[in-house]
């Protein structure tokens, strides 16, 4: 079990590593257009391309860490179950959560600091007409808004890519073992199953984990691009922070939930009802 599960998660690591290159090489042109379309016409700093640079960067290192997590813990599930149902429950919702609260501990670290750090270097101290802070405040939040631009643009070639693979493993080794050899759906005997186990790490979940802080970098900074243009809410400098402090409440939320998850004994019988719980 130990060797199967080294060869996926070497396997995993080496498509990811080759997945980022690519991605990284997209992202420095995509960069550029960014830099040339938005950031040089108003001014010279690249205050966008920043952002999206960092939404990019972070939305990679979430999904690394949820392959590293996952490649772990999928081993250690099997073999407790073996034994145990409540067990190998257990270690996967363990596992499971690792990767649900990097990422959003993660997205709203680095947007918090990028944020600071744009308030600082951007605002003055003091403003002669309101209205200038104002658009100094918007201007801010609307280059703030590359974070979710690059969290998405590395979601969706990582969800669409890890997707691609996976299925292409999952059918070729099946069919390959089925017709030509008679084996069965995930037969140890057929060693296209390593390709396909690989394919289910990077896609539903180096993917997936960077789906999913896309979708929360996205959500955030809309929501920041909507409330900065709201004249009460730039009275008091500190509320444009609002919705960021909805997600850090949702960190505290998902705190509380996962321990329902603990309560009683899981079995074959009742494990629906707790992902639900």
């Amino acid at each position: 079990m130990q060797k199967v599960s080294d060869l996926v998660k070497s396997g995993a690591i080496e498509f990811l590593m080759k997945e980022y290159l690519y991605l990284g090489i997209y992202c420095v042109i995509f960069g550029a257009l960014i830099y040339f379309a938005v950031d040089f016409p108003h001014t010279k700093m690249p205050w966008t391309l920043i952002a999206f640079f960092l939404g990019a960067i972070t939305s990679m290192l979430c999904g690394y860490i949820g392959m590293r997590i996952a490649v772990h813990a999928n081993v250690r599930t099997a073999w407790s179950c073996c034994d145990s149902i409540h067990e190998g429950f257990q270690i996967a919702f363990m596992g499971g959560q690792v990767l649900g609260f990097a990422l959003v501990g993660l997205g709203l670290l680095f947007l918090e600091l990028l944020i600071m750090l744009y308030v600082h270097t951007q605002l003055k101290e003091n403003y002669v007409d309101v209205k200038d802070a104002e658009k100094d405040i918007r201007h801010i939040f609307e280059r703030v808004a590359g974070y979710g631009l690059g969290g998405s643009t590395v979601a969706l070639f990582g969800r669409v890519g890890g997707g691609i693979y996976t299925k292409a493993a999952d059918v070729g080794a099946d069919l390959a073992g089925k017709v030509c050899e008679g084996l069965e759906e995930d037969s140890p005997e057929n060693p296209g199953t390593i390709a396909d186990n690989v394919g289910d790490n990077v896609g539903d979940i180096a993917g997936m984990g960077a789906d999913l802080f896309g979708s929360l970098a996205e959500a955030t900074c809309a929501a920041l691009v909507v409330s900065c243009h709201g004249a009460e809410i730039l009275e008091t400098t500190d509320a444009i922070y609002f919705p960021l402090l909805v997600t850090a409440a949702g960190i505290v939320a998902s705190f509380g939930s996962v321990l329902f998850a603990k309560c009683g004994t899981v079995t074959t019988e009742n494990v629906e009802s707790k992902l639900k719980w």
